[in-house]
């Protein structure tokens, strides 16, 4: 390295080119705060500028090359400092030469590929990032951009209600019922549980939602259970032939999509565990797993328009044209 370019330096700046008005989403970062990260979704095309600025005007930088790379990758916890790169995509900026004065780059990933959502778990973390470097002979100066993916999902129709029972022979039998079995990140678990026979002093009964993450293979198998919600069912004694109506709001709780097998890493499921406990303080517990999935924001602003439309029609016609306005408005809602 020359003498003109001993001491220089350089700072690097990523910008996207939607800055301004691509939405931002909270994510969690390892100790356990939260921060705001531009979102992106599969397929979704990722451009920008790299801002290179250097400190000391009027000397020269050299350099091997300059580069940007868009990366997804898994970290175990237990396998600290080995990432797993799912993604790995480079663009070349500028060929090896030297630097006189600050310069922008621009970059562009075409539809890229982004299969799997944004995670900060108990055991393993994914993430994308964007990382710029100037390459150099003695340290590269090289800059990261977190940003966020959200998978989006659709599911069809059919989606099977789930019925249950919990017995004890000649003590307790108990059937609850929810609506369906695949709920997305806002929904609501609506259900009912009937007692049928209870002979046992039941004192308390609560339906919790535990999240299980199952990280590694073979010998190396971890499970965090973690229980994201408690809902009182009843406080007290219940008769036989009651029944109690639930419904439980996902929305106010801080949910993934249920993920299976990520890159044959890590999964993370969803239970709703019911619990009861009786007057001696045992428990019984009945667990049933659900599937989450997140509802496509994107998808719902489009139609949302044509839902208004399809309801203006609905004001001004006859009974058979409003019913099919209002069909079709509900199809489009879904």
């Amino acid at each position: 390295m020359s003498f003109f370019s001993f001491g220089q330096s350089a700072e690097i700046d990523i910008v996207l080119n939607d800055a301004e008005t691509r939405k931002k989403a909270e994510h969690k970062t390892e100790d356990g705060k939260k921060d705001k990260y531009f979102l992106l979704y599969d397929g979704e095309t990722v451009s920008g500028k790299v801002n290179v600025t250097l400190k000391n005007p009027g000397k020269r930088l050299e350099h091997q090359g300059i580069k940007i790379e868009f990366i997804g990758q898994i970290e175990l916890y237990y396998d600290r400092g080995n990432h797993h790169e799912f993604v790995s995509l480079v663009k070349d900026l500028a060929r090896p030469g030297e630097l006189t004065q600050s310069q922008t780059f621009d970059f562009e990933f075409i539809h890229v590929e982004k299969p799997y959502e944004s995670y900060t778990g108990q055991n393993v973390k994914l993430r994308y990032f964007l990382r710029a470097t100037i390459s150099r002979r003695l340290n590269d100066i090289s800059k990261e951009m977190d940003i966020v993916v959200h998978t989006l999902s659709t599911y069809p129709e059919l989606n099977s209600s789930i019925k249950m029972e919990v017995g004890i022979e000649d003590c307790l039998h108990i059937e609850f019922e929810y609506n369906k079995s695949k709920y997305h990140l806002k929904d609501v678990i609506v259900g009912k549980i009937y007692f049928l026979l209870v002979r046992l002093k039941i004192r308390h009964m609560e339906i919790d939602i535990v999240k299980r993450e199952t990280t590694g293979t073979g010998p190396n198998v971890y499970h965090e259970n973690d229980t994201i919600a408690k809902y009182e069912i009843m406080d007290g004694a219940p008769v036989r032939g009651e029944s109690i109506p639930i419904r439980l709001f996902l929305a106010g709780y801080e949910m993934t999509p249920t993920m299976k097998d990520i890159n044959k890493k890590y999964s993370v499921r969803y239970y709703l565990n019911l619990v009861l406990i009786d007057e001696e303080e045992r428990r019984y517990f009945k667990q049933q797993e659900i599937t989450l999935w997140r509802k496509g924001d994107i998808v719902r602003k489009s139609m949302s328009h044509q839902a208004a439309i399809a309801s203006q029609r609905f004001e001004g016609s006859s009974s058979a044209e409003k019913a099919l306005a209002q069909a079709q408005a509900k199809e489009q809602e879904q």
